[in-house]
Parts: C-alpha cells; sequence; structure tokens
C-alpha cells in the first residue's frame, strides 16, 4: 500500500529514540478501483483467466466497490447431494470438507439423510491459497476408520472468474469420486466454485478462512459483517386531565389521588389532584413516552392514593393499548380529543361479583409523527428526518466510506495469549454496518464498502473500532471492548472528493490519553441535488413540530435517554447482536455527565473567540502609533471618505467580508475533522480530574456527607458546561462563515456579501433604514413562528463540538 513516508526517528545520546505520538490525521494514497484498475494476481489462476478478469471485471469494481482495494478469495458454495451410499447399518451421516491446503472448512452433520441439503458457502482469501488443489469431500460421521465417502478435486487454474454485477454462478452435479480418482458408481455432490471479491454478495455469510480459529459456531457467527436498521421511533403524549367519582379505600381521611403512567420501563407520575381530597380530581399535566414499531406495548393507567410517605394504594387501573392513540403527522390536523375510560378496581375477593359502577378518568393521547426522536447527542446528529414518512424530505446525496484498515492497534487480550479481534461499526441514519472481525492481528485489513442516504448535510458518521469479546474468552465471552472512535460532519467535505486519512484512534482512561491506533478510512460524499442541498440551509434543523410546539429541554433530555435504551435493547436482540456496550458507546449515552475536562476544553473555546476582537484591537494599536505611515495615512483617507458619505459604510464592510472570504480561500481544510486531543484538553489533564471524570455516579467516595455535595456539585457542573459549550459553539458557527470549513455555506455567504453590498450600494441609506425598522417593528399576526432564514443558516453551520473527545 502506497501511503506516507515513515518519520525519521529521533537520535539521542544511546541512539534513536521514540517519536512523539502524533494525534493528527495522515493523509494516504492507496491503491483504490477508482484510481487504478485491480490486478487479479492469484496463485493458480492462468494468466489468460487473470487477464480476462482484469479486462471484464475492473470496470465494474471501479463503479461499485471503488472505495477499498480489492480482495480475491475463491468461493466454494455447496448446496446438496443425492444418491448417497448406505451403511450396513443404514443411511449415513454425510457432511462436506472444504481443503484447501492447510485450511480447512466443514459443514453440519444431516443425519441419516440419503440426500442432504447444506447450502453453505466457503471463502478462501488469496493470501491463504497455499496449494493448486482444491478437495472437497462428502465423509460420514458413522462410517468409522476411513470415514471417505467420495470426493472431488478442482484445479484452481480452471475456476471461473465472477464479478458482481454479473448473477450467480449456476451450481452443477459432480459424479464423487475414490481417493485413486475413480467415478463411483453412486453419489453426486452439487456445489459451485469461483474466484470473486469481496464484492460477492455470498462474501457477508460465508465461512471465512481467516475466522477458523473461532471457538465455537456462536463465535463464528459473531465475526460476520451485517447491516442494522434502528427501530422506528415515536413520541406518545398523554396528558392525565380530571377523574370523576373516585372512591377511596379509607372514607375517614382526604385522598390524595395522583396517576401513574408506564411504559414497559418509562414511568412518570403526577402531582396529587386539586382540590385536595375531592373525589374528582383535575391534573392537566402531560408527559411524553419514546415508543417505537409495532407498539405493542401497552399503557398502563393507574390512578393511586397516597396514604402514607412511600406507601401508595390503587383506586383504579385501565390499560390501553398505543392504537388507542390518535396520529399525528404535523401541527396542522384537527385537535386531539380527550376520551373517558373506565377504571377496573382491584378486588382481594374472587368471588365478588362484578361491579356495575366505576370511576372514570379521562385521558388525551396521541402519536406524535412529526418530531425527529433523539437518540444521539444533538451537536452531533446522524438523522434529522422527522418519524412521519410523508414529511420527510428527498435524499439530496450518497455518502459512501470505505472500512480499509488499521494500524498499529493495542493488544486487547494479552492475558488470553492473543492480540486483537477488531471490528468495525458505523452509524448514519438509522442505518448500522457492523465489518467482519479480523481475528489475531493488530493490523487488520477490512477493505469493506458500504453506502448511505443523505437528506442533510450538516449531520455527523460515526466509526468506532471496537474488539470482539466473543472471541478468545474462556468464560464464554465477555463486553466488547472500544478502540477508538472517528467522527466526521458531512458539511465539511467537499463534494465528489474522496478522503483517505488515517484517522487516530485515541482513548482517554483514568491513567491519560492513549493512543489505541489509526483506522485507514476513504470517505466520499456525493451530491445528487444541488438545489435542494443549498435550499436547506436556509431551512429549520429540525422539523417543524420541533418549533410550533417545542419539547422544554429537561424532558428532552430524559426522552434521549429513553430512546438510547429502546434503541440498544432492540440492536441486542439481532443476530448476532449488536451489544449494548457498543450501542451506548455510539450513541454517548455518559456524554451528559460532569468533567471538569470538558468544562476546561469549553471554557479555552470561548477565549479562543476573543482572539480576533485582540487582533483587531493590535491592529488599531499599530495604526494609532504609525508604525507604517502609509496604511496609517490609507486608514485616514478611508476614515474621511466614510464621515463624507456614510452610506458607503455597510457596503464597505460587506464588501471587506467579502474579499476577507475570498482570501482564506487559500487557506482552506484540506482534511475532515477529527479528534483534537489539544482542543479537548486531554494532553495534559491532571490524573485527578481523570479520576473524577471516570468516578461512578453517584460517586464511590466513602464519607456520605462528600458524597451528597460532590454529586449535587457534579449535576450542577454539568449543566454548567453544557450552556458553556453552546455559547462556544454560536461563537464559533460565527467563525465559520469565513473559514471555509463548510465550502458550500462559505460560498454562499460571500456570495450575499456582495450581492448585499451591491444593493446597499445602489440604495439610499435613509430608506433602507425605514426598511428595517417597520419590518422589525412588524405586527406580531404577520410573524411567524418559524426561525428565520438567517436563523436557519447560522444553526446549520459547523462548529467545533464533533471534534471533542
Amino acid at each position: 500500500m502506497k501511503g506516507a513516508m515513515p518519520p525519521r526517528p529521533f537520535m539521542g545520546p544511546g541512539g534513536p529514540m521514540p517519536p512523539p505520538q502524533q494525534f493528527g490525521l495522515v493523509e494516504t494514497r492507496p491503491p483504490l478501483a477508482a484510481v487504478l484498475r485491480p490486478r487479479f494476481n492469484i496463485p493458480g489462476l492462468h494468466p489468460s483467466a487473470a487477464a480476462a478478469a482484469a479486462a471484464s471485471g475492473a470496470g465494474k469494481i471501479a463503479s461499485t466497490y471503488d472505495l477499498v482495494e480489492s480482495m480475491r478469495f475463491l468461493y466454494v458454495n455447496v448446496v446438496k447431494a443425492r444418491d448417497l451410499p448406505v451403511s450396513a447399518t443404514g443411511a449415513i451421516d454425510p457432511f462436506v470438507q472444504v481443503k484447501l491446503g492447510n485450511f480447512t472448512g466443514t459443514t453440519s452433520i444431516k443425519a441419516a439423510a440419503h440426500s442432504p441439503a447444506w447450502n453453505q458457502v466457503f471463502a478462501f482469501s488469496a493470501s491463504h491459497l497455499q496449494a493448486h488443489i482444491l478437495e472437497v469431500a462428502v465423509r460420514a460421521k458413522n462410517l468409522g476408520g476411513d470415514d471417505l465417502v467420495g470426493r472431488v478435486g478442482f484445479d484452481l487454474a480452471e475456476v471461473p472468474v465472477r464479478v458482481p454485477p454479473d448473477s450467480p454462478l449456476a451450481p452443477q452435479w459432480y459424479r464423487l469420486e475414490s481417493r485413486r480418482g475413480d467415478k463411483l458408481p453412486h453419489g453426486e455432490i452439487m456445489l459451485s466454485v469461483w474466484l470473486g471479491t469481496q464484492a460477492d454478495e455470498a462474501f457477508p455469510d460465508a465461512w471465512h478462512s481467516d475466522a477458523h480459529a473461532a471457538a465455537g459456531p456462536a463465535a463464528v457467527a459473531s465475526t460476520r459483517a451485517k447491516v442494522y436498521f434502528s427501530p422506528k421511533l415515536v413520541y406518545l403524549r398523554v396528558a392525565a386531565l380530571g377523574a370523576q367519582d373516585l372512591i377511596p379505600h379509607d372514607t375517614s381521611r382526604p385522598m390524595s389521588a395522583c396517576v401513574k403512567l408506564q411504559l414497559a420501563g418509562q414511568v412518570r407520575r403526577t402531582r396529587p389532584g386539586a382540590p385536595p381530597g375531592a373525589p374528582n380530581p383535575i391534573w392537566n399535566e402531560e408527559f411524553m413516552f419514546v415508543v417505537s414499531e409495532p407498539f405493542d406495548e401497552p399503557l398502563m393507567i393507574t390512578v393511586e392514593d397516597r396514604v402514607a410517605p412511600g406507601r401508595d394504594e390503587m383506586l383504579g387501573r385501565i390499560v390501553l393499548p398505543l392504537q388507542a392513540a390518535m396520529p399525528r403527522h404535523d401541527h396542522f390536523g384537527k385537535p386531539v380529543e380527550p376520551r373517558w375510560y373506565n377504571l377496573m378496581r382491584h378486588s382481594n375477593d374472587p368471588d365478588k361479583k362484578e361491579v356495575k359502577f366505576a370511576s372514570k378518568i379521562q385521558i388525551r393521547m396521541s402519536l406524535d409523527f412529526g418530531y425527529h426522536v433523539l437518540d444521539e447527542s444533538t451537536y452531533y446528529s446522524s438523522d434529522l428526518q422527522p418519524s412521519s414518512k410523508p414529511a420527510r424530505k428527498p435524499s439530496i446525496g450518497m455518502l459512501e466510506v470505505g472500512v480499509l484498515g488499521a494500524r498499529n492497534l493495542i493488544p486487547m487480550k494479552p492475558k488470553e495469549g492473543r492480540t486483537t479481534d477488531a471490528y468495525c461499526v458505523a452509524k448514519y441514519g438509522p442505518k448500522w454496518v457492523r465489518t467482519r472481525t479480523i481475528l489475531d492481528t493488530l493490523n487488520p485489513q477490512w477493505n469493506e464498502q458500504y453506502t448511505w442516504e443523505v437528506f442533510d448535510p450538516c449531520t455527523v458518521i460515526t466509526v468506532v473500532v471496537f474488539d470482539n469479546g466473543q472471541i478468545g474468552c474462556k468464560n464464554g465471552g465477555g463486553p466488547d471492548q472500544r478502540i477508538g472512535k472517528v467522527r466526521i460532519r458531512l458539511s465539511t467535505l467537499e463534494t465528489d472528493r474522496v478522503y483517505t486519512h488515517f484517522y487516530p484512534l485515541l482513548v482517554l482512561h483514568q491513567s491519560g490519553l492513549k493512543k489505541a491506533g489509526e483506522l485507514h478510512l476513504a470517505v466520499r460524499f456525493t451530491c445528487t441535488a444541488w438545489v435542494n442541498m443549498m435550499a436547506l440551509y436556509g431551512r429549520p434543523l429540525l422539523p417543524k413540530m420541533h418549533y410550533t410546539q417545542p419539547i422544554p429541554v429537561m424532558q428532552l433530555d430524559y426522552l434521549r435517554h429513553q430512546a438510547m435504551q429502546i434503541v440498544a435493547a432492540r440492536l441486542s436482540r439481532a443476530e448476532p447482536p449488536l451489544r449494548r456496550e457498543v450501542v451506548e458507546y455510539m450513541l454517548d449515552v455518559d456524554s451528559h455527565m460532569f468533567s471538569l475536562r470538558r468544562s476546561k476544553a469549553n471554557f479555552y473555546r470561548i477565549t479562543s473567540l476573543f482572539y480576533g476582537f485582540m487582533a483587531m484591537l493590535k491592529w488599531y494599536e499599530g495604526i494609532r502609533s504609525w508604525r507604517n505611515p502609509i496604511t496609517t495615512m490609507l486608514v485616514h483617507m478611508l476614515f474621511l471618505i466614510l464621515i463624507c458619505y456614510p452610506e458607503l459604510i455597510l457596503p464597505t464592510i460587506f464588501l471587506y467580508m467579502f474579499m476577507i472570504g475570498l482570501w482564506n480561500y487559500r487557506y482552506r481544510p484540506r482534511h475532515p475533522s477529527h479528534m483534537d486531543t489539544k482542543l479537548s484538553h486531554a494532553e495534559m489533564t491532571h490524573p485527578d480530574e481523570l479520576d473524577e471524570e471516570f468516578d461512578t455516579f453517584p460517586s464511590s467516595r466513602p464519607a456520605e456527607v462528600v458524597r451528597m455535595r460532590y454529586d449535587r456539585l457534579r449535576s450542577v457542573g454539568g449543566r454548567v458546561q453544557t450552556v458553556v459549550g453552546d455559547l462556544a459553539t454560536q461563537g464559533e458557527r460565527a467563525h465559520a462563515l469565513l473559514s471555509w470549513r463548510d465550502p458550500r455555506a462559505t460560498a454562499i455567504f460571500i456570495f450575499l456579501s456582495l450581492v448585499v453590498a451591491i444593493v446597499l450600494y445602489v440604495t439610499p441609506f435613509q430608506v433602507l433604514m425605514v426598511i428595517t425598522m417597520l419590518y422589525l417593528l412588524r405586527h406580531p399576526r404577520f410573524r411567524s413562528r418559524m426561525p428565520s432564514v438567517p436563523f436557519n443558516f447560522y444553526r446549520r453551520l459547523p462548529a467545533k463540538s464533533d471534534m471533542l473527545l
């Protein structure tokens, strides 16, 4: 692989010294199919066949799988067998053994089968082709001694080459042979053998030769590449309005009725009804829950009477299916009407007759499909679409990511006698992808490519490297250990450019910052609708219902936590499961916890915003002190012109910003954003601060008083940290107007600056002031509740929040 030349070692008194850790990006030039035509140099393959493969398949790979290096595999599809011989005791228990050199793959055993079917694919990497003959043998478990039933041999020089999108190779029947090569009178096997790449549709579910050392079938299943989708999440809005004719168990004391709403693990409670002690209490409280399709969990509503602290008595209960809630796809629909429901009373006497009289409760329920259910941090969300399919916008482009490989990973299993069993997980929108696990290596090569539809460029893709805890563990498998994370904001990428970089994998431990290796990615963002993409910069970031009927911030944090729990539970039930610790790390489940290190990082982000004002003050001081007489005279002339012609002030300012934007174009970023250790304040952090950051919540400190104060301080500090981060984000967005970090946004801004400068130049200043004041002081009925176009444009500008560890 071609790439950057390694740096020369530092020379010390005793010889070469190890270089310091590098936490930046390393740009590479790998031989991708988009640039170079792949070569089929496979041992045992005839030169004419290799030339034909290169001529017929290179163009197809370049158009479908062009962001990764082509990897060659020998595929063997064992379909079924028929007319197998029988033993003295009856039908045999056949299985198939595929052998190539030192690598052997085995199918499952079919008990007492005369015509068994397996439908299993084996994939041998080209680097493992140690022989020229492929042997497919049918064996029987219950034959004893020599269990060979028959075999078929293939010369690799005669194996055909198949490159998608060619149709799958049709399997054929082959007569079984003895060890001496004689055709047997009975027994045939149906199979197909071909040479292909990782773009083959049989690649994900195949038995791979590089996973043959995995312990057990379950472990082999956990090594395969899979695609997952998050469940469709919707907000359920429930309002408990009031009740009628509640009957307490004890009439000698005033009743204190409240409503308990429970949906799976989500529990909410109202305050005691008003007026106190009345049989017809009124609550008028509204709650929101997160539900997922197919909405099979019912809502349990219980009216309880608080008889003592920590003791409640049930006055009635009702279980409502979610299908009873009214679906709302936008805020323009008809209002949701409340309904009265009968409360069922709990009776300890099973022989008691049914009571015709029942208490009632008034409930208003709706499924709000118009919101986007947040399950990620709002700073680096990958999906902003509403839950309602009719309200979603068409896609504006395509994101393609090639996971090439990694290098210099740290050993994760030295106690088990292994290095690292690494795999990658990438998430963008509702689609999760998981690469195959490369066993026992510190330099894995995946070369897998994945594609996502893009609906908004102001989104972030997350790629994380994990160590597979199901491989090589003696106690039945442990949790998957995190190795490092990479986040890339799409709006900072140039369109149709392929970015190939080594991204540092940084992990923060209690002992300090560590570099766990480097991840090699190829990223390309392709736009298919330029007009729609440019128009998105003036539209709201979230669906309309977030602005017309906003959700309180504290409630939104609770709902986000519940959404993450639902996604983690659903993906953990897949096969193979995407484990809970993987999902929680991908979704940054603990990002809201207080950290003194993050607080310092946000503080320094704010202080860095004032560097521009300091530079202006230094420039003014230089003009005032006549350090450069020519510049000072020009400033005096410009000042006098603007005083004499005040209508030139605003055009000059916008023209100046236009010129600054053009000047900064040459200094625009050439690589995607990545984890910045200096910005994160992670390199020189005090160990005591890291101990506080990795402390449990609540604190594990022994003193009870210290624990109470410490937890309270962390809770308050976490909120202050979020506010400081929001302030820093707003300032960094202003800085991004002319920095070309988002090339499309900067192009829009400087073009509009030129237009505004021309308009201000030809329009009298007094007219502009009158129009501006009339617009700002217009009647409220002429104002929209939706944010303005400049505000939406500003919200979409990139900040440095997605670069923080």
